[in-house]
């Protein structure tokens, strides 16, 4: 698991494109968990195309504190059939 900023930022740039499943802490003891793609990554934030059948929103976007600080943990997938891959950020 990466431990910077910067690492994380690295480390989501060379998986650009990608599939995979994000758990996000949703408050009052709450896990979201949604699927989708790795669309962008900015200076600050990356954003996460969603399935569209699951979901009533199109993108999130999250920082790069939010995964250092475990309120979101991304699992890549190694293909589209949906091996895991990486395991978690």
């Amino acid at each position: 698991m990466p431990k910077t900023l910067a690492s994380i930022k690295r480390s989501l740039d060379s998986n650009l494109g990608r599939r995979l499943m994000l758990k996000a802490n949703g408050g009052r003891r709450k896990t979201i968990e949604r699927s989708g793609v790795l669309a962008e990554t900015y200076p600050s934030v990356f954003v996460i195309e969603l399935d569209q059948e699951e979901n009533s929103f199109e993108r999130v976007s999250y920082s790069y504190a939010d995964v250092l600080t475990e309120t979101v943990e991304l699992t890549f997938f190694e293909d589209t059939a949906g091996s895991l891959a990486l395991g978690q950020q």
